[in-house]
């Protein structure tokens, strides 16, 4: 009887968070390609889009919506400051904390990373078949929506996301269509982050 082989990747097609990376790194590569080597970087644009989402936001809540670990983010928003794409303030709320907004600078750079942003993602899902896509986002969207959950306080914690999904989902074809429609332009922004 023959043995069994290892798969030549040592059993990484099978991991999730193996093709997980794999795939982030294409679509970090497919953006630089589009950005160019002047343009902003992915995650450049994901801080310019969530700090541009609000005015004046913490670093906190920048770390909840970038998904970009706090140390990550502080040097990230140290280093866009420099370069003029966001201003500093003292929080109105709270006299120990800063918040951090778009400057004129940052918000031009914001609207001229849309594009490239747009470019990349049209890119990595032009790489499935069309009729997978949806799915695709709607998968994404959901490991997302855990990921904030688990991240949440105890006490703050959203549904499940297969809850919270299934309570979302239209009850008609004329509320389908706006909810698609609203899905992608959540899509795009969240792109455009």
């Amino acid at each position: 009887m023959a043995k069994k082989q290892k798969a030549a990747d040592g059993g990484l097609s099978g991991s999730a968070t193996h093709l997980l990376h794999r795939v982030l790194q294409l679509a970090l590569d497919f953006h630089a390609e589009a950005a160019g080597p002047t343009g902003l970087t992915q995650r450049q644009y994901t801080v310019l889009a969530a700090a541009g989402a609000a005015d004046g936001v913490s670093q906190s809540d920048l770390v909840r919506a970038t998904g970009i670990d706090r140390s990550t983010l502080a040097d990230l928003v140290a280093r866009m400051i420099a370069k003029g794409l966001l201003q500093r303030e003292r929080s109105t709320t709270d006299a120990r904390a800063n918040t951090v907004r778009l400057s004129d600078t940052g918000r031009a750079a914001l609207s001229e990373g849309g594009r490239p942003a747009a470019r990349s993602d049209a890119k990595l899902l032009a790489l499935l078949p069309s009729k997978k896509r949806d799915s695709f986002l709607k998968t994404l969207a959901t490991l997302a929506a855990a990921a904030d959950a688990a991240e949440a306080p105890a006490k703050a914690r959203p549904k499940p996301a297969k809850k919270a999904a299934k309570a979302a989902k239209p009850k008609s074809k004329a509320k389908a269509a706006a909810a698609k429609k609203k899905a992608k332009k959540a899509s795009k922004r969240a792109k455009a982050a």
